[in-house]
């Protein structure tokens, strides 16, 4: 990174897509690496989960609808009954050992990405096979972070839908109540897009400062403050791109919207490419956010205390004093 720390506080959105850029094409090689040791099978894992979950759902979908035109209590629907309850079983257990490779790979593929760029920043030499030894021992950091978000946006949910509930039995098929059930979800949407932006920053505190779990999302809280329009519109832009590709690859591929199978193929391989851009240009601008916002805090970061700090992960230096926050130190601009 060769702004300075003051500079990078002005920074808006454009601005952090430009650094982005520049990191990752002024350290093509292990970007490239990491890339393909962890964000293609990332990518991989999620293209490849629509199209099995799709298979597995339109199968469910047809023998129910054979179901329905089967006599009652013959021995044909007791066989349908039991091969669909089944194949309930067998879909979400996908999902669930879908879910737990994606959130591994992804949270592997965090660790990775935002542990070279702070190596970048503080001028360390860096490679590919440090960059991995220093992996494992963080992704538990960030996994303790993401079961808080995801505690907090489970309690969020169970609340939005408890109040729509309470909102539709007293003021149901009533004017006021569609202008109050928009106003609502509106806000609804509003405040999960602002925990997910949160947890983003969350993730690379619990990297780069001795906090993780619930102490992380605090402390993101307090950095996202002053440029949470910033972190919204990128969250927002690679929302829009995660979920075009998404829709790209059921319409053309899973569903065959294509005149042949060589665009099938074709629109399938430019999905996948898509995919694992987006993904780690998401990774490296989430990192940059973070520098921002610190910067915008005035809260400087020390880099030679940040290096040793990322020795830590090496087994290097003992463990720095906790009390002592390796990051952060004021400094007047």
């Amino acid at each position: 990174m060769d702004r300075e720390q003051e500079q990078l506080q002005f920074l808006g959105f454009f601005g952090s897509i430009k650094e982005s850029f520049k990191i990752i094409f002024s350290w093509k090689k292990i970007f490239t690496q990491i890339t393909l040791t962890l964000i293609l099978p990332l990518s991989f894992i999620f293209l490849a989960h629509i199209q099995i979950s799709q298979l597995l759902f339109f199968k469910i979908l047809h023998n129910t609808n054979t179901l329905d035109h089967t006599q009652f209590d013959s021995s044909k629907q007791h066989h349908l009954s039991d091969r669909i309850s089944s194949q309930w079983t067998l879909f979400w257990l996908f999902k669930i050992v879908y879910f737990t490779f994606f959130l591994i790979l992804y949270l592997l593929s965090t660790a990775a990405v935002v542990y070279t760029i702070a190596s970048i920043y503080t001028a360390k030499p860096i490679s590919f096979k440090k960059v991995m030894s220093v992996v494992p021992r963080v992704w538990k950091r960030l996994l303790v972070t993401f079961l808080w978000s995801f505690a907090i946006v489970f309690v969020y949910i169970v609340v939005a839908i408890g109040i729509l509930v309470l909102l539709a039995v007293l003021v149901a098929d009533s004017l006021i109540g569609i202008v109050i059930g928009i106003v609502i979800l509106i806000l609804y949407l509003i405040g999960f897009v602002y925990i997910s932006i949160v947890w983003q920053l969350a993730s690379v505190v619990s990297v780069l400062e001795d906090k993780y779990g619930i102490k992380a999302m605090k402390k993101s809280r307090h950095l996202i403050k002053g440029k949470t329009g910033v972190a919204v519109a990128m969250f927002v832009l690679f929302t829009l791109c995660f979920t075009g590709i998404e829709i790209v690859f059921e319409e053309f591929v899973v569903l065959e919207w294509s005149p042949n199978l060589a665009t099938s193929i074709l629109v399938g391989i430019l999905c996948f490419v898509l995919l694992f851009v987006v993904i780690l240009f998401g990774l490296v601008v989430q990192t940059i956010i973070y520098f921002i916002c610190k910067s915008y805090h005035h809260e400087n970061i020390d880099k030679s205390s940040l290096s040793d700090y990322l020795e830590v992960y090496l087994g290097d230096y003992l463990l720095l004093n906790k009390t002592r926050d390796v990051q952060l130190e004021q400094y007047q601009v």
